[in-house]
């Protein structure tokens, strides 16, 4: 049987086809920006529910020309934060006959933890995964076997950007402003953190995904198919003074940044500088994998599949 994995994320929609036999068939993602202009009012706006319907035609579409019979689908933060999250799940089954279930940011974390291992493969030392969203960052301290600790920040880069001013390029007040608000905001992650020698950070979904793919570039990190790479730390650290220092248009320029990610890589860096500075990060390595190939994982390791 070969089955669809949607993951109804807060700027895109990501899509897994995967046989039951235990081989993924294909991957890709759409934008959507689902949160955009909803986080204030505290709802989903209508145009971005339109543009979600048709994000989910075209992953359904493409899902069932693969083979697809069976489909999942997840939604996050921008979802379980309206207050018509109800209306826009039941508009979803009434259009596309499926299910979407809106799980809470432990729920994320653990899915994200599950296919951030299946990449990496974390070993026996705790280490950071963190995972950058439009509406929340997820923050799990875990090795290979078990998570210690996690928790769900409302800290993603589109809710940032819409609760605070950024300049063009960011004013060094207004990254002041932005970094004391995460700073104060993840003082449970600092504290329980100071429990653990965490050395390693392994992070996932977009902003990752544009540091390897930045670097590699540059011919600093090698163009590999393998699910994970390492970002070097020092080369990180330059890349962040190069986002907090540069415009809009010389992002834009920049090979291997996505478009979509080009303004919402600054509060995206602002907050992984913050966990690299405060938390002595010696390693960074970037997975492929998050929610949709946890949830995989999952059903392939509990024989649901």
């Amino acid at each position: 049987m070969t089955i669809a994995i949607i993951d109804m994320g807060t700027n895109t929609f990501n899509l897994l086809v995967a046989n039951t036999s235990g081989y993924v068939i294909h991957e890709s993602k759409l934008p959507v920006k689902l949160g955009q202009g909803g986080f204030k009012q505290g709802r989903l706006t209508n145009q971005a529910m339109q543009r979600a319907f048709g994000a989910i035609d075209k992953h359904i579409s493409t899902a069932r020309r693969l083979g697809a019979t069976k489909f999942f689908a997840f939604a996050t933060s921008a979802v379980r934060d309206a207050s018509n999250r109800e209306f826009f799940t039941n508009e979803v089954k009434s259009k596309f006959n499926i299910d979407v279930e809106i799980i809470d940011g432990k729920r994320e974390a653990e899915l994200i933890w599950k296919g951030v291992n299946a990449a990496v493969k974390l070993g026996n030392s705790p280490t950071l995964v963190v995972d950058i969203g439009g509406g929340s960052n997820e923050t799990i301290i875990a090795n290979e076997r078990e998570i210690f600790w996690l928790q769900s920040f409302n800290l993603g880069v589109t809710r940032i950007a819409e609760q605070f001013p950024i300049s063009d390029p960011i004013k060094p007040e207004e990254q002041n402003t932005i970094e004391g608000f995460m700073l104060e905001t993840i003082k449970p992650l600092l504290t329980t953190a100071s429990r653990f020698d965490l050395q390693k950070l392994a992070g996932s979904s977009g902003a990752f995904d544009s540091f390897r793919k930045i670097l590699a570039s540059k011919n600093i990190i090698d163009t590999t198919d393998r699910p994970w790479a390492e970002i070097p730390v020092s080369e990180y650290i330059e890349l962040h003074k190069f986002f907090v220092t540069s415009t809009h248009n010389q992002r834009l320029a920049l090979p291997g940044l996505d478009p979509i990610r080009v303004d919402l890589i600054v509060p995206a860096s602002i907050f992984v500088n913050i966990l690299v500075q405060k938390l002595h990060i010696k390693k960074i390595i970037q997975s492929d994998y998050a929610l949709k190939e946890g949830f995989y994982e999952e059903l392939s390791t509990r024989g649901k599949c």
